[in-house]
């Protein structure tokens, strides 16, 4: 009986301990749980697995971005180290009495391309042009449909002035007469707002004769009167004034389909690069801009290119002719070869056709790129040579740029001149070029002759044999210098020519080896616009041709018309 009630005693102290552990247990229950999930998780899971391997696609991606952005930091630093040394041109050295003066008449491409070679340290250079600025003329014609801004095409010549060592003067004036006797020019400021001097005149050691040519006509009735030129930047915003004023015209309520047709036929003459480019500038901006603004006029509109001989771009070769009129058919533009303008009236061209016939076309706008002429300057200063300058075309020069019937002071160079080659750019900027490589010569000849006469000067007053020995062979070696030393003339490289023909297309006939390289396409388009990009003379018109080109892809041209 006494065990039994012990083991009662005995069972219930076992079983309230056991109460008292589970109730421990259960006030604790987030301090052990946690700590046997963490044994286990360390005890049963496997190890992590190693990080994969980087591809060798990854890391050429990697080192890729890598330098396009340090590719992209280096040309946006290159772009303003550029910029703002073009913007700050430092201190010049101020003229020099003793030096001799070299007059510039001109800022075209022959004087510009003379500018720019020019060493300015042996002279004094005075430039005197009717415009402040050169013209980037090949790009004109997109300038008259707004495919570029004009100021695009602008470089100021002060901008090529200010860069050379020597300080340079630019004089805004048009050169009135040249006196090949006493070394003079007069010239006039021609300006609407005009100083308490208009007119004055200059002398020269040498003048660079660079004034180009205008216009030629011809003698045709109503040209002048009527037709749009292509010559200088007024001309090409004369031009695209006068088209939207017609395409307008065309618009107004009420206009019969007879005088529609005749606002909106667009007549070129002259079929060489400039007329060609315009025709194709045209056609681009009715296909890409004008059937979007003005779709009900778009259909109606006509473009015919007049050329007198018998094919247009006669400096090309038969497979790019070709190629030329099959494109201008293709985008629906007329060409009338072997046809004379007769008569240039108010709404109308009359032609003299292949078979003869005398016709009267109907037009709204007439545009002249049909070839040029000496100024009457020139003409003037040829009068003064009548028996050296005979040649209508203008002025004779010899393989030296050196007028002919002057006493070696007046050069001549670009389309004033009468050479062997064509008037055109790529002549005039290699003329330009030459001309000032060939004054830093006579600089070296000047100093050798200078030289010499020192020499011999010295030679004769020193009484010592032996020391008047040493200056006479001294002399002797710097005559033999004198002797070797010589001009070498011009030699005119040929760098191929060019010509847009509308519809992205472009042809090219490019020197290779003894024979030439004939080309056409989309791609001889892109080769067109990165040859005239590279040929511009700043970053600064490279950047603002290269953005309107991409602005007009991108939002098109205008067709505002200003007054």
């Amino acid at each position: 009986m006494q065990i039994s009630r012990s083991r009662a005693v005995l069972r219930t102290v076992s079983q309230s301990r056991s109460l008292v552990l589970s109730s421990r247990v259960r006030a604790f229950p987030q301090r052990q749980r946690p700590i046997q999930r963490s044994f286990a998780s360390e005890t049963e899971l496997p190890p992590p697995p190693p990080p994969p391997k980087s591809s060798k696609l990854g890391t050429a991606v990697k080192y890729l971005n890598r330098a396009f952005w340090l590719s992209l930091l280096a040309g946006a630093g290159s772009f303003y180290y550029y910029t703002k040394k073009d913007r700050s041109p430092g201190p010049q050295i101020p003229h020099d009495p003793t030096k001799k003066t070299i007059v510039v008449l001109g800022s075209g491409w022959g004087a510009t391309s003379f500018l720019n070679t020019l060493d300015t340290t042996e002279y004094n250079v005075v430039v005197i042009s009717p415009r402040n600025y050169f013209l980037f003329t090949p790009l004109l014609p997109s300038v008259a449909v707004g495919t570029l801004s004009a100021r695009s095409i602008l470089q100021p010549t002060r901008y090529v002035t200010r860069h050379k060592t020597r300080f340079v003067e630019v004089i805004e004036a048009e050169a009135q007469s040249v006196d090949p006797v006493n070394k003079t020019v007069s010239f006039i400021d021609n300006s609407d707002i005009q100083g308490a001097v208009s007119s004055t005149s200059i002398s020269y050691d040498y003048l660079v004769y660079a004034v180009g040519a205008e216009v030629q006509t011809f003698g045709i009735p109503g040209v002048d009167q009527n037709a749009c030129f292509m010559k200088e930047l007024n001309d090409a915003e004369k031009m695209q004034r006068r088209f939207m004023d017609c395409l307008e015209s065309a618009a107004f309520p009420g206009q019969s389909e007879e005088e529609i047709h005749r606002l909106l036929h667009m007549v070129v003459v002259g079929g060489g690069p400039t007329g060609v480019e315009l025709s194709g500038e045209l056609h681009d901006f009715l296909e890409e801009d004008l059937k979007m603004w003005y779709p009900e006029l778009a259909s109606k509109i006509k473009i015919t290119l007049v050329e007198a001989l018998p094919s247009v771009l006669p400096m090309f070769s038969k497979s790019l002719i070709d190629y030329t009129v099959s494109t201008f058919k293709e985008s629906k533009i007329d060409i009338l070869t072997q046809t004379m303008v007769k008569e240039v009236k108010d709404k109308s061209v009359t032609l003299a056709m292949p078979d003869k016939s005398i016709v009267e076309m109907p037009c709204g706008m007439v545009v002249w790129a049909a070839g040029n002429k000496g100024r009457k300057i020139t003409q003037d200063l040829m009068a003064k040579l009548p028996t050296a300058q005979t040649n209508r075309r203008g002025i004779t020069i010899d393989e030296y740029m050196q007028m002919v019937g002057t006493d070696g002071s007046i050069f001549a160079i670009g389309d004033c001149t009468a050479s062997s080659h064509a008037p055109t750019a790529q002549v005039a900027s290699q003329q330009g070029s030459y001309l000032a490589r060939s004054f830093a010569q006579r600089v070296k000849g000047d100093k050798l002759k200078a030289q010499l006469d020192e020499l011999e000067a010295s030679a004769a007053t020193i009484l010592h044999d032996d020391e008047r020995k040493k200056v006479v062979e001294e002399a002797e070696s710097v005559k033999s210098q004198l002797a070797k030393f010589k001009i070498r003339p011009f030699n005119y490289s040929h760098q191929g020519t060019l010509a847009y023909i509308g519809s992205d297309k472009a042809i090219a006939q490019l020197p290779v080896m003894n024979g030439s390289f004939a080309s056409g396409g989309v791609l001889t388009y892109y080769f067109w616009r990165s040859a005239y990009l590279s040929t511009l003379f700043s970053l600064r018109n490279r950047t603002l041709v290269a953005s309107d080109w991409v602005w007009t892809k991108i939002f098109g041209r205008d067709v505002s018309r200003e007054w």
